[in-house]
């Protein structure tokens, strides 16, 4: 049977840790590199449901989109969360692997796998990255105009269901024929040109201050509507995608798509 090396050797070269941003920790988080695999959870985030559903479940290996141990980490006493969550893995013989930014710059990777589910053509990195194809976030266009509140609602379709939904920024009638979006938090890119020339841009966790600013630089100079998603959500997509490139380099090893929701919100109340 396969090793976690050879599953290693597959990821790195799907996923290029060179490609990840520089305060990002992706790679192996535990497990011995040379112990076998024959299943593997695949999960966006690390966290007691997940690692619950791995051990209890007899994976050999985690693949999580976000790192556990990421910056500031100290301890691993299992008093504390992460500590108990290693130890757990540990004792369990369950591997933990991360592909975090690296995954999100590759075609194929986070971004790409929603402007292809939106159906986006001639679609481009926001920022560039050193190799043809690859960066940041992803820039294309509809084959058929819509408007913003239909795409609002195609999004709601398309991405898994959670509390916050979709929040949209702009009138609902606004013709919509470009995309912008960023997989993940991505209010970052809010002054990117690639950003700014769009009709919409699409992320998570944008924050008030700077999707008020951005809105009202839009009243003056324009720019795009803007819409909100789960932040899991979106990149929850992205693991179907991955796991297929598994399969395919790795025919011995069975990988499952968690289906466990580690957005971590649980209800709102709508006023």
């Amino acid at each position: 049977m396969p090793t976690i090396a050879e599953v290693l050797t597959v990821t790195e070269r799907l996923w290029p840790a060179s490609g990840a941003e520089s305060w990002d920790a992706p790679g192996l988080v535990t497990g011995d590199p040379a112990a076998t695999v024959t299943r593997v959870l695949l999960t966006v985030d690390a966290v007691s449901g997940t690692i619950n559903e791995a051990v209890d479940g007899a994976f050999d290996l985690v693949l999580a989109h976000h790192p556990l141990l990421l910056r500031g980490v100290t301890s691993v006493a299992e008093d504390r969360y992460k500590g108990a969550l290693v130890a757990r893995l540990i004792r369990a013989g369950c591997g933990l692997l991360t592909a975090h930014t690296n995954a999100d710059v590759v075609p194929d990777g986070v971004s790409d796998v929603l402007a292809s589910r939106l159906g986006l053509v001639d679609a481009g990195p926001i920022v560039p990255g050193t190799d043809s194809g690859s960066g940041l976030g992803r820039v294309g266009r509809l084959r058929e105009p819509t408007t913003l509140g239909d795409l609002a609602r195609a999004l709601a379709d398309l991405l898994p269901p959670t509390a916050t939904g979709v929040r949209v920024g702009g009138d609902y009638a606004r013709p919509i024929t470009t995309i912008a979006l960023c997989g993940g938090a991505g209010d970052a890119f809010l002054g990117e040109s690639a950003v700014r020339a769009a009709d919409v841009y699409i992320t998570s966790d944008l924050r008030h201050h700077p999707a008020s600013e951005a809105l009202e630089q839009s009243l003056v100079a324009g720019g795009p509507a803007l819409i909100d998603i789960s932040h899991w959500a979106a990149e929850w997509l992205w693991l179907d995608v991955a796991a297929e490139q598994l399969r395919s380099a790795l025919s011995d090893v069975e990988f499952v798509v968690s289906d466990l929701r580690t957005d971590p919100w649980d209800f709102v109340v709508v006023q």
